[in-house]
């Protein structure tokens, strides 16, 4: 039996002055409301009520736990309605873990109007290349490109992400533009370092897997660095369009290979738990959905 459904019985008790009315209210037979008196006496050790054949009395050590019991209880139920409407009114705070990349994308924009939609929700953005430990860092929801491996996760797809090979309108004319994954080996890659010591990009050629293993002018950790020596003319990257949009729209960068991308490269969100979920965090997946459901058009093969 639970500790304070013992106390919450005993004060029932205690304040009506007799085990068979406090019966009703509590939903229990006498014999279980004088049983669970008994067994709360056992664990403190001390007797809380005089008994008599028509009514009961506190003892000091009765007025002592009824006395101190109050705010503890009118905590309790503070706290149980609190919850209770954390789970269906979205607020509190959401911790959320992506890579460096989507913090340069659309996503800033994105939890902005979540936060619009819902003014009693705060959020913590945790950016990192790395694989996070939801449980270990208190992540809520990780937001990832690729496949996910841990099986003890939830994952939502939220969009398929599209890889784009692109350097400046330069490098192509120094060095020619490619017309087959292949002779990207022969080119200036910039790279993530995180790929491991032999770096290759994936590709799709006539519907099946196709990867190129390449020459690594550049590596980094993070997406920013490359980008900026691609701008340089300095080599090719191959990175989501998420975070190339707007650099090929003004003519920094330009694309080659378009349709090659791999169709099996999701946008995902993770978490550790399908149960108990918070209003916050499902109103929070619900969003990403929304505007992250519908991917922009693939751009056909010249």
């Amino acid at each position: 039996m639970d500790s304070l459904d013992l106390i919450r019985t005993f004060r029932e008790v205690a304040l009506r002055g007799s085990f068979s009315r406090a019966a009703a209210p509590l939903a229990m037979s006498k014999a279980n409301v004088s049983k669970y008196v008994a067994e709360l006496e056992s664990r403190l050790q001390v007797r809380l009520l005089h008994r008599s054949t028509r009514t009961v009395r506190l003892t000091d050590a009765g007025r002592l736990l009824l006395e101190r019991s109050t705010p503890l209880l009118e905590m309790m139920t503070l706290t149980q309605n609190e919850l209770s409407e954390h789970a269906v009114q979205p607020s509190g705070r959401l911790r959320i873990a992506a890579p460096h990349g989507l913090g340069a994308s659309s996503l800033p924009s994105i939890l902005g109007s979540f936060m619009e939609r819902h003014p009693k929700v705060s959020l913590s953005l945790h950016l990192s290349n790395s694989m996070v430990d939801l449980i270990e860092e208190g992540i809520d929801v990780a937001l990832r490109v690729g496949t996910i491996q841990d099986t003890n996760l939830i994952v939502r797809r939220l969009r398929p992400v599209e890889f784009v090979v692109c350097a400046a309108p330069a490098y192509w004319d120094r060095h020619g533009r490619p017309l087959h994954p292949d002779d990207l080996s022969a080119h200036d890659a910039l790279t993530y370092s995180l790929a491991g010591p032999q770096p290759h990009w994936r590709f799709e050629v006539n519907g099946r897997p196709h990867t190129v293993a390449l020459k690594s002018r550049m590596e980094a950790t993070d997406a920013a660095p490359l980008l900026a020596v691609a701008e340089q003319g300095l080599g090719v990257v191959c990175l989501p369009r998420l975070l190339l949009q707007q650099r090929l729209d003004a003519g920094v960068l330009e694309q080659v290979l378009a349709g090659h991308s791999p169709r099996d490269v999701w946008l995902y969100a993770a978490y550790a738990q399908r149960r108990h979920n918070s209003a916050a965090m499902r109103a929070l997946l619900s969003h990403l959905e929304e505007h992250w459901q519908q991917p922009p058009p693939r751009r056909p093969e010249p």
